[in-house]
Order: C-alpha cells, then structure tokens, then sequence
C-alpha cells in the first residue's frame, strides 16, 4: 500500500528523491577530481590499516563471522559478504590517523562511507563512475543529517557526531547503489536512524581500536545494513525526520530540518572535505607545518634548537601532549621531524623510537602552551611554533591554514605522493603504482570487481596482516 502523500514532509521527499536518483545525475569534473583523491586517500589508509592493531584484531574477527564471498577485505585475500567487508574496512580506514575530515559537520566521512560504496558496488559489480557518484553523494547525506542536528551541539551533548553522520552517509551510497526507489531510501533512512549511536568517549581510548570501530566500521557497516535489508524487501516507518517522535526531536533540542536537503546537487561537501597530509592526529597537523617551514625557511635542524613552544587550542593541545602512541605524541612527532628530516607512514608508526636517546633528549625541549586566542581562531586547528636557538635567535611561525585542508588544499601530486607512502609500505612500490593509476582513471572501469586483484596481497593463502 502506498503512503498518503501528507504524510512526508517535502525535506524527506526531496533527499530521497536525491539519493534515489544520484547515479543518474552528472557531477562536474572538479567534484570527481576531488572524490577520486578522497577515494585513494582512503583506499591508502585501508591498506596501511592493516598493519596497524585495529586491522589486525577486525581482519581475523571478519573471518570468523564467514559468509557469502560477495565483496573484499582491501589489503587481504578475504572475500565476505558486504556487511562484514564494511565493518572491516571501515576499521582499516580509520585504524590510524590518516583519513580524511570534514570540519564543518564533525565527521570522517572517508572511512565511513567509502567502505560501505565498496562493498556494495563490488556486491553489484557496479561502474567506477557510479561508485565515485555514490561516493560523493554519502558524504552529502553524512554532513546534512549532522547539520540538521547542529553537530557543535550533538558533540556538546557527548555524542559521537562522527558515527551519527557517517551511518546515514553510509545508507545513502549503499542504497543508491543497490537501485532503491524513493519510498525505499525512506525506509532505509528510518533504518539508519535506528541505529544511530555513539558517545563521545572514544576519546579516552588508548589504543584507537574502539575509536576504528565508532568512526569507521560502526556506520559503514550499519548504512550496508540498513540498505541491504531495505533491498530485500523490509520495510520501515515512511519518515523518520518529521511527525510523531521523530529522530531530529530524539537527538537535538533545536533542529533544523530544511538542511536535510539544502542545495542538494549544488553544494558539494566533498569539496570542503580535509585531506591530511600528515598522517597523524589532526591537532598536529598545524604545528608540523609551522616546523617544517621555519627548517627551511632558517635552516633549522636539532643541533640548533634551545627550545621550542607551541602553543594549540586547549582541547588540541591535551590530545597530543607527550600522547602514548607515536603518531599522536607531538614532541615526539617534531623531535623526529627535526632529525630525520621527514616524516614517513613507517617512522611515524616506529613505536619503539619514542624511547630513542636522542629523540626522547630533544622531545624535552619541546613544551606546548594552551591558547585561548587559538580556540577562539577561525579556521580550526591554528597553531603557534616559537623556536629559541642556540646562537640566540627567536623564530616563530603561525599557520592559519593547514596543508589539505579546504582552506589550502593539497595538489594531485602531493596526495598521490602521501597515498604512495602509505601503500608501498604495506604492498611495495609497484604495486602502490598500479593503484595510483587505476584511481586516477576510476570513472572508466566498468567493473570496480576488476580492480580487486591490485589490493589483494600475493600467495594463495594469508589474510593480509
């Protein structure tokens, strides 16, 4: 029986209609340029994944649950059944501090809703171009739901804007991809807000599997679910945004429902998406680009420095302080920095380095400084590098902008350069070739199946890490 049409509102009507119709819709060449590099900036943080502990705990948990051989664990030769490849995936993407963010909503879009369209467009042997369409519709969907609840204050309500956004982004590419009509994206969407959930206490975990799980393999996986449920014929309450008890009143004292479907298919969110070029913590990335120009800019290196201070954003400032892990402990990060000379995917991950005599002496001289000025600065993540050095000079370099945000994008050479890091190190430097090339030409393969073999280890045995 098909609904009365009063009974959904026109901001339902008009984002179903939207999701139910993406892969028809053209996208202009700078949004598929941008999805392409989001696509690899995440498939490198997949593959790096695996040989990190959140990948090496989701790849054997993936394997036991078995299931239909419909879609890979990227960087193993595991095949599963969609959902599973979601939720191992969606753990690999954000196993580490390398995928992308998008500011404005609050999420990590990337490792949400690129491992889901994966899993479902290798299930369909769908197109390259309709999986970039999927992909760039998700993160649309993941950020409007997020707007429409006002995610400063859902994250001021201790919930986890990150898993929220990133399940209905999720929902949205799985479902397009999976062909769903209108009154079906509906009922997927009531489907993904049922199992919308997340409390901000991800921040107090130690060892970033839990966090792998709430940013990346949660929401993939339950957007896939919510989609392939729908798709086998389930169904669900007609509109879960407005009417009686609704999500948008259950999670947000003032909602806003009309950016549900505000100038959906004229702004695109995967444009004001950030690309990190480090990867580590997002509250470092400011503060390693302020140390790398004064090195170059005055020739710095550790034998100059007296000391350094670097002043951050309070809350930004606490997360990376003398940190435990490496790719999060910012004295570490810049004390290697200035050695090395560079930092790379396997030094930054080098735990054992922390306790290297002649890091760990010059991580001593280093002391962050929490700014209120900072946390009050527009755009986010500022950062201030004072250095005093040894022959009495005083050096300091703010960076508004960090590298790969949307306020200073990274080139195509520069996130191929960073994804060729991360890639290699797991699959050698041929292999991370093959996959450069196969991104950057995305929208002609006409099976993503075929590009399964680039990702897959060599051996006819082995899982991967």
């Amino acid at each position: 029986m098909i609904e009365p049409l009063r009974e959904i509102s026109t901001t339902t009507r008009r984002l179903s209609a939207h999701i139910a119709g993406a892969l028809s819709q053209s996208l202009p060449p700078a949004v598929m340029e941008k999805a392409r590099q989001h696509i690899l900036d995440t498939m490198a943080a997949m593959i790096s994944g695996t040989h990190l502990p959140p990948g090496k705990l989701a790849i054997p948990y993936v394997a036991s649950l078995g299931g239909v051989r419909e879609a890979s664990v990227v960087g193993t030769r595991l095949l599963t059944s969609c959902v599973h490849a979601a939720l191992a995936n969606g753990m690999l993407a954000h196993a580490d501090e390398t995928d992308d963010s998008h500011a404005p909503s609050r999420t990590h879009p990337g490792c949400a809703v690129i491992p889901a369209a994966l899993a479902v467009a290798e299930r369909v042997h769908a197109s390259g171009e309709d999986f970039i369409r999927a992909v760039v519709l998700g993160y649309d969907v993941a950020a409007r739901v997020n707007y429409a609840l006002d995610p400063e204050a859902l994250a001021a309500a201790l919930r986890s804007t990150h898993s929220i956004g990133g399940t209905f982004g999720a929902g949205a590419a799985a479902g397009a991809l999976l062909g769903l009509d209108e009154r079906q994206i509906r009922h997927l969407l009531s489907f993904c807000a049922q199992q919308a959930s997340g409390i901000g206490c991800h921040v107090r975990d130690p060892e970033h599997v839990e966090k792998a799980f709430d940013f990346g393999g949660m929401p993939a996986r339950n957007g896939v679910t919510a989609a392939t449920m729908v798709a086998s014929g389930m169904t669900g309450v007609d509109d879960v945004f407005s009417g009686e008890r609704n999500f948008l009143d259950a999670f947000a004292t003032h909602p806003a429902p009309e950016r549900l479907s505000e100038e959906l298919g004229q702004r695109f969110e995967i444009l004001g998406t950030n690309i990190k070029k480090w990867p580590v913590g997002s509250p470092a990335q400011a503060a390693l680009d302020a140390l790398t120009v004064l090195m170059q800019s005055d020739r710095i290196g550790p034998g100059d420095v007296e000391s350094i201070e670097v002043h951050l954003p309070g809350r930004s400032a606490r997360t990376v302080d003398n940190a435990p892990m490496s790719n999060l402990n910012l004295q570490h990060l810049m004390a290697m920095l200035l050695i090395d000379g560079a930092l790379s995917f396997d030094s930054i991950h080098a735990q054992e380095r922390m306790q290297e005599p002649a890091i760990f002496q010059l991580r001593g001289k280093i002391v962050l400084v929490e700014s209120e000025e900072l946390a009050q600065a527009k755009p986010r993540r500022q950062a201030i590098v004072a250095v005093k050095t040894r022959d009495g000079r005083s050096l300091s370099k703010r960076v508004l902008a960090v590298r790969g945000t949307a306020d200073n994008p990274m080139n195509q050479v520069e996130v191929e350069a960073k994804a060729f890091d991360l890639i290699g190190s797991v699959l050698g430097a041929r292999r991370a070739k093959a996959i450069l090339r196969a991104i950057a030409s995305l929208q002609t393969v006409p099976d993503v199946v075929a590009l399964r073999r680039l990702w897959q280890p060599s051996g006819k045995t082995g899982m991967g890490a």
